[in-house]
């Protein structure tokens, strides 16, 4: 198993911009100290609790003092770009990363942005235009002759040789691209088929264990509609993790500090909306009201001494069936530090060690 990082980011609102940024770019460089292998950073347009609109922004300044963590956006939001500018975009950032970029990709789920974008969400449209850019995305970097592609969202063209010297040129330093990831939520995730369909890394978002094991079941459709076999070792499970001396200091560092306060002021009440609270819960006679951090804490986050954290992940590794990463979900103690980083480095230095039987690979062979 192998650690990452997967952050919104987010910041309490009254963070100014530029300070939150700071603090993400500090979170990347301790990450990389500490030997987590990858990081992802979310991007929203509309949330004032998710407030980096531009993942490339921080993508490249972390790429900058970073020498070994691979990093990337979780991802661009392909609705609201056009796929020729990514394209090259992102295969610049390739080129700046030394070949460190991971690509996420992800349709949008805030109505707020799909409103700003006049995107139609509620219907799916913003899935069909996400299938749509990734294909010319794909296109553009690994089709060498020109075409041309009139789609429902989106008319591309790559040109041919003009004046003798005018032409495409711009392509991924890793060939054939830099690797994708996309994230799934819901169960029978459409992104999740995807990332089964075409071998792309899945990624399952924080709910309840018990209901993210029903996510690999996804990949797994997606893969046998193309007659491939997915790898558990590539499935990217996010997870709330907080690491103390003591469960006790856990608990009173997370739930009574910073990350309750997100979870309690923003990120319960946003999926409430969305009617997600169900996917919390241990056991659906509990009521919504009562799906608080605290209740968190004790069914769904992995929190404690570094005894009781490896106990929580081993069990939750044997009740989904075995994964190859944990990324923890981001949180902003910018107002603490000490305490951020100390839970970052006991989940890698006296955790991590405790769980180095737990490999999917070997799994799958057992079965």
């Amino acid at each position: 198993m192998q650690l990452g990082y997967f952050t919104m980011p987010s910041h309490p609102p009254e963070r100014s911009l530029r300070d939150g940024h700071e603090w993400d770019l500090q979170v990347l460089r301790w990450l990389d100290e500490l030997g987590y292998t990858e990081c992802w950073i979310g991007e929203h347009h509309t949330a004032p609790w998710e407030p980096h609109p531009a993942p490339d922004l921080l993508i490249a300044q972390a790429l900058m003092q970073t020498k070994n963590i691979r990093i990337g956006p979780g991802g661009f939001l392909l609705p609201y770009h056009h796929p020729a500018e990514l394209a090259n975009r992102v295969a610049m950032l390739d080129h700046i990363s030394g070949g460190r970029l991971n690509f996420g990709v992800a349709a949008s789920g805030l109505p707020s942005d799909w409103e700003m974008f006049n995107v139609d969400g509620s219907t799916g449209v913003n899935r069909e235009m996400t299938r749509e850019a990734l294909d010319i995305i794909l296109r553009l970097w690994t089709e060498t002759e020109p075409f041309e592609h009139h789609g429902k969202f989106w008319t591309v063209k790559s040109p041919p040789l003009m004046y003798g010297f005018l032409k495409p040129h711009i392509r991924p330093l890793q060939q054939p691209h830099p690797p994708i990831g996309v994230a799934g939520l819901s169960k029978g995730s459409d992104t999740l088929k995807l990332a089964g369909e075409r071998g792309y890394w899945p990624m399952s978002l924080n709910l309840n264990p018990a209901y993210v094991g029903s996510h690999w079941e996804a990949v797994e459709q997606g893969a046998a509609k193309a007659g491939r076999t997915p790898d558990r070792g590539q499935w990217r499970l996010v997870r709330e993790v907080f690491v103390a001396d003591t469960d006790e200091e856990a608990m009173r560092l997370s739930v009574g500090s910073h990350m309750g306060r997100m979870m309690r002021e923003y990120f319960l009440k946003l999926l409430g909306e969305f009617d997600f609270l169900q996917y919390l819960k241990h056991d659906q006679d509990v009521a919504n009201s009562d799906v608080t951090p605290e209740y968190c804490a004790k069914h769904n986050w992995i929190i404690g001494s570094p005894d009781t954290v490896a106990e929580k992940i081993a069990k939750i590794y044997d009740d989904v069936g075995g994964f190859g990463q944990l990324l923890v979900f981001g949180f902003d103690y910018a107002e603490s530090p000490g305490a951020w980083r100390r839970s970052l480095e006991l989940l890698s230095k006296e955790v991590l060690p405790k769980l180095k039987h737990l490999d999917p690979s070997l799994k799958v062979k057992a079965a």
